[in-house]
């Protein structure tokens, strides 16, 4: 393994309690599956302030657990501007995120920012839903994060080298 700095990752969406935190703990899971925990660091936040502290949506925890993932542990925080120069990655849910993201993005910020499912290769839809307002859609939210996420972390193996 090459010695370098860890590529940073960071999922972003609107509260930080369903989509992101989703994205987070599957990435990681793969990261660790793949022992690059070295190599790779994961974290998530929120574009709004709603939830900060908060832990998952209880319907999102229980989706990812019957995958066998965790998400317990996480606890929700906002997106701020240090975090376009303190991460090499910033993937944004839905196009609302990604605008506001941009709406505070430094001019020097050096970090890609993009729509996590630009690295889906089973969805054609470019936007993760939020399932916050209804009680069914986490299944696919999982689905579509889970495949993106395997996409994302090829891309990262072939730009990066390991």
């Amino acid at each position: 393994m090459p010695t370098q700095q860890p590529i940073k990752v960071l999922f972003v969406c609107m509260g930080n309690i369903c989509r992101s935190p989703t994205a987070h703990g599957v990435f990681q899971a793969l990261v660790d599956k793949h022992d690059l925990g070295a190599a790779i660091q994961v974290d998530s936040a929120g574009t709004h302030s709603y939830h900060i502290g908060s832990p998952p949506d209880p319907r999102s925890q229980a989706t990812a657990n019957q995958h066998g993932i965790d998400l317990s542990a996480l606890r929700a925080r906002r997106f701020v501007s240090a975090d376009f120069t303190g991460f090499d990655y910033l993937l944004g849910m839905d196009q609302a995120n990604i605008a506001d993201m941009r709406a505070i993005r430094p001019e020097a910020a050096s970090a890609r920012l993009q729509l996590m499912l630009e690295y889906s290769q089973q969805f054609s839809q470019r936007e993760v839903p939020d399932p916050y307002f209804g009680d069914d859609g986490f299944e696919l939210v999982f689905d579509m994060i889970d495949d993106a996420a395997r996409g994302l972390l090829r891309h990262i193996r072939n730009a990066h080298c390991f």
